[in-house]
């Protein structure tokens, strides 16, 4: 029986998923396996390498959107798995919200950030 769950979210964008996770420090691979429960592991597209023995992955699917794939139970027993997805969600929104600005046409507009 597998562990893993996979998450719908809202990221589409690769490259800014994967210097997202390198802004907060975690390793990234890309075409790799997940690890799960008992050496489970299951493909992704890109993998967010976490300090123990399980990671976070994510698939994209055929509309261009990435579902997410971890054993979250195992995730959980070395991180608070809340708060590491929001703030992978969070920086990614950040990145691709500076990646959007930087668009032609868009070089002088003003732009204020607020995080909460």
């Amino acid at each position: 029986m597998s562990h893993f769950s996979t998450l719908r979210t809202k990221i589409t964008e690769a490259e800014i998923l994967k210097s997202s996770l390198k802004d907060l420090g975690i390793s990234v691979k890309t075409e790799a396996d997940v690890r799960g429960y008992n050496g489970q592991r299951v493909r992704a597209d890109i993998v967010a390498v976490l300090e123990g023995e399980y990671d976070l992955g994510w698939a994209r699917n055929t509309d261009g959107s990435f579902d997410l794939i971890a054993d979250l139970w195992g995730v959980a027993k070395k991180h608070n798995q809340t708060e590491l997805i929001n703030s992978i969600n969070q920086k990614y929104a950040v990145n691709r919200t500076l990646a959007e600005v930087k668009r032609p046409g868009l070089q002088n507009a003003n732009v204020k950030l607020v995080l909460q």
